[in-house]
């Protein structure tokens, strides 16, 4: 039997064998490979050495006797025919096997439905899922950084949340026990050491309290939490004072009770809080209407301080003047208006006509100086909230114009034109009312002072009448 009919005959014959062992091969070739490249060589390889073979074994055929050739004939179709008996068995098996699965998972089904399994499983499921990301965004992650890596409370969860199987008992269990770790320790309070993260971005390993899931200080300073890099950061701005020196107290705290800071929405309410803008970036928000508006105010501010000390060394010297009448001095109001009217002999007035006119010239020559700033104030007081309506409608025309440019509404956008609008507003009422006040207590200051006056050179004049009587 020539090659020729070796090949028609017994090439099904080997592609059977081949195929057979192909599985192993494959894995093999796989499994070493460490590049495409160098996997496509080894394929290639391996198809060449399967070549070789068939030609080795063809050429053994042909070298053997007729009988022998009829021999390995009939034993290479036995062990096709084998490996064919084998294949087909494994593919029935297979077939049955996959039928016995489906048939399983219906009774499975079934079997769930009928004692309510499949509704626990989906809440339990549910329940994993909603724990997932709480434990994601919980302070107290950072309390264990080994559990499952970086943020990584929660994988279990996620996968369990994910899943389609029935879940084990086990598995069950573990997600009891997270929650039940979570819960413990969200009622203790936990000291630790952990990386912080500092505004300069370098990472520090510190001494960290942590009060459940709520707040976070090291080294008097308040710590937030990123889920997404798993760690511990100062803020980069601290709260108050107030704040501030309560934390301090609290980490020097060795037993007992003691008061601390806590943000029971977790950190929300501690973000907004640290992103308040201070009072300088409120007035700077301002830009130049506020500056005006603050200026006005800081001028007001100075001279009714100035006035304030003016009138205070004015009603101190009538005092001192009242107590000694007779003896008048220029240094203050009423000891001016005394000299005007009995100074010398020739201001001595006998006609009371001219008397009276000369000591209303004297009160009247006093009243600017006990008045002075009071005008500038009531100006400032009836200009500021006018410079404050000026600053809110420039800020509202800030906050259509963005409107107009990006056809959005959205409050971030609008947020510079509405914040100008309110700080010129609250400047503006921020300088009226203490101006109005400061004028009101400058005015009734004056008036005391200007009163004191009418009093004494009324009675200066009636004193002149009365003796002017008796010489008559």
């Amino acid at each position: 039997m020539t090659g020729r009919h070796f090949h028609r005959l017994l090439a099904p014959t080997f592609a059977i064998l081949a195929l057979s062992a192909l599985p192993a091969a494959a894995q093999q070739v796989a499994a070493a490979a460490t590049s495409l490249e160098e996997l496509l060589n080894r394929v290639r390889n391996v198809r060449e050495e399967e070549n070789r073979k068939i030609e080795a074994w063809e050429r053994e055929f042909n070298a053997a006797p007729a009988a022998q050739q009829a021999t390995m004939l009939r034993d290479a179709e036995a062990r096709r025919n084998s490996v064919q008996t084998t294949a087909d068995q494994l593919s029935d098996r297979y077939s049955n096997n996959e039928v016995r699965i489906n048939d399983v998972n219906r009774q499975l089904v079934e079997k769930a439905n009928s004692l309510g399994l499949a509704e626990l499983f989906g809440l339990a499921r549910q329940t994993a899922g909603e724990a997932a990301v709480v434990l994601q965004q919980s302070l107290i992650t950072s309390q264990f950084p080994n559990a499952l890596g970086p943020g990584g409370r929660d994988r279990f969860l996620r996968e369990f949340s994910a899943g389609r199987s029935v879940p084990t008992p086990q598995e069950l269990e573990r997600v009891w026990i997270e929650l039940q770790a979570e819960m413990t320790a969200q009622g203790k309070v936990a000291k630790y050491n952990a990386p912080v993260v500092q505004p300069s971005g370098e990472s520090v390993d510190s001494e960290v309290i942590a009060i459940g899931p709520f707040s976070a200080t090291a080294n008097g300073q308040f710590l937030a939490y990123l889920p997404a890099l798993g760690a511990l950061n100062v803020l980069p701005r601290q709260l108050p004072g107030a704040f501030m020196s309560v934390a301090q107290d609290f980490e020097s705290t060795q037993s007992g009770y003691a008061r601390a800071v806590v943000d029971q929405t977790r950190g929300v309410l501690l973000g907004l809080y640290v992103e308040r803008p201070t009072l300088v970036e409120r007035i700077e928000l301002g830009e130049t209407i506020g500056y005006v508006i603050i200026l006005v105010g800081v001028v007001g501010a100075i001279l009714f301080l100035i006035q304030l000390l003016s009138l205070s060394r004015v009603r101190v010297a009538i005092r001192r003047q009242l107590k000694n009448l007779d003896q008048p001095r220029a240094d203050n109001p009423l000891g001016r208006v005394l000299l005007a009217f009995k100074g010398s002999a020739q201001n001595i007035e006998e006609d009371s006509d001219v008397a009276e006119l000369r000591i209303s010239e004297a009160v009247l020559h006093e009243v600017p100086k006990l008045e002075r700033s009071q005008a500038y104030l009531r100006l400032a007081v009836a200009a500021g909230p006018l410079l404050g309506l000026i600053g809110t409608v420039w800020g509202m025309i800030l906050t259509f114009q963005s409107i107009t440019e990006t056809g959005s509404s959205d409050p971030k956008l609008m947020a510079t034109g509405i914040g100008q609008a309110m700080i010129a507003t609250v400047l503006g009422l921020g300088i009226a009312i203490p101006l109005l006040f400061a004028n009101a207590l400058l005015n009734s200051l004056s008036r005391t002072v200007v009163q004191m006056l009418d009093e004494q050179s009324a009675g200066i004049l009636a004193e002149s009448i009365e003796r002017r009587r008796r010489r008559a």
